[in-house]
């Protein structure tokens, strides 16, 4: 779940645990344009301070200022609906006259928000059921491809690491890619057998491995929401991984490298248990063309083009760094990834 959000259902335990009263906003339909997506949480304690994002703030303005002015407002589960006018979308500031629907839930200990910040906590996918009418919690196991539902009664929420990367390698370009794919809220694992480069790891919040690769992706059960990147320039590490990772359904599989040294790479690959169609899966060399020479900027580049696969996107091949040097020629500046 966006970290964000994490951070609405800590606040709101906390405000609880205090005894104050909290109103939990959660989007649950948009229409036309709308800065956050059904999903996303604000949270409201009862004396007008915020945590977490439903819109650009227009409408967190006005949900505060009810609180301020009365208090817990809101009695039992509701549905609010913004921008249904062109007056209302100027009002409260919707892009393009987007219309934004949103549930409004007074939490109590029966909300089981304590409960369910410590099962996410734990790295489980839970699904959260809210029925509008009773007020009533259920809690329970959810699954990757679940996702919010709302029939205007029952509200499903999905809360918990949604997406997780392998990265093999610990070297400096992993601790960057690392570092910011928890902030893109990524639960990372770092798999590196080599104690030269463990020894030295000191990044906090991300899972580190000394298991081989292959072993690694296979116990991960690498699934549709998982991206593995192969960082080592280590055939015996990197190989090992792709061949387990090529095989599953993770969304992005990718490996640093020159174009020179990928093509040998997909030529040794051939010669495993892989179809033409799943190396054909292997990103490489990794990364879009932003000129990215230092680890930090090379780390940008990698995650742009992993964010851009999970989202859908498809690249014109002049942003891929092949693609682009070919294009280019010899001029262009060299960049880290295809060294």
């Amino acid at each position: 779940m966006d970290s964000v959000d994490l951070e609405v259902l800590r606040k709101s335990a906390e405000w609880l645990a205090a005894g104050r009263r909290v109103l939990l906003v959660t989007v649950v339909k948009t229409w036309g344009s709308s800065p956050r997506p059904p999903g996303a949480l604000l949270a409201v304690r009862d004396d007008g301070h915020v945590v977490g994002s439903v819109s650009g703030g227009c409408i967190e303005d006005d949900i505060v200022e009810r609180s301020r002015r009365e208090g817990a407002y809101v009695k039992r589960p509701q549905t609010v609906t913004y921008g249904v006018s062109a007056e209302d979308a100027r009002k409260f500031g919707l892009p393009c006259g987007g219309t934004i629907q949103l549930v409004l839930e007074p939490l109590a200990p029966q909300s089981r928000i304590g409960e369910l910040l410590e099962l996410v906590q734990q790295g489980n996918l839970v699904a959260r059921t809210l029925d509008l009418e009773s007020a009533e919690v259920a809690l329970a196991p959810a699954g990757t491809a679940d996702g919010l539902t709302f029939d205007g009664q029952v509200l499903t929420t999905v809360h918990g690491p949604r997406y997780r990367m392998l990265v093999i390698g610990a070297g400096q370009l992993s601790k960057y890619l690392a570092q910011i794919a928890v902030g893109l809220d990524y639960q990372v694992t770092v798999c590196d057998p080599r104690e030269e480069y463990t020894e030295t790891w000191d990044i906090p919040g991300i899972t580190l491995v000394k298991t081989m690769p292959d072993d690694t992706a296979v116990a991960m059960k690498l699934d549709e929401r998982c991206a593995v990147v192969a960082l080592t320039h280590d055939p015996k590490l990197d190989d090992l991984a792709l061949l387990e990772a090529l095989k599953s359904p993770a969304f992005y599989v990718g490996a640093l490298g020159s174009r020179a040294n990928n093509a040998k790479r997909r030529q040794r690959l051939e010669e495993f248990d892989l179809t033409r169609e799943q190396i054909a899966r292997l990103h490489g060399p990794i990364g879009l063309y932003i000129g990215s020479r230092t680890p930090p900027e090379i780390a940008i580049s990698i995650l742009a083009e992993i964010t851009a696969e999970k989202n859908g996107v498809a690249l014109p091949d002049i942003a891929q760094v092949a693609a682009a040097k070919e294009k280019l020629g010899p001029s262009v500046a060299c960049a880290t990834t295809d060294a």
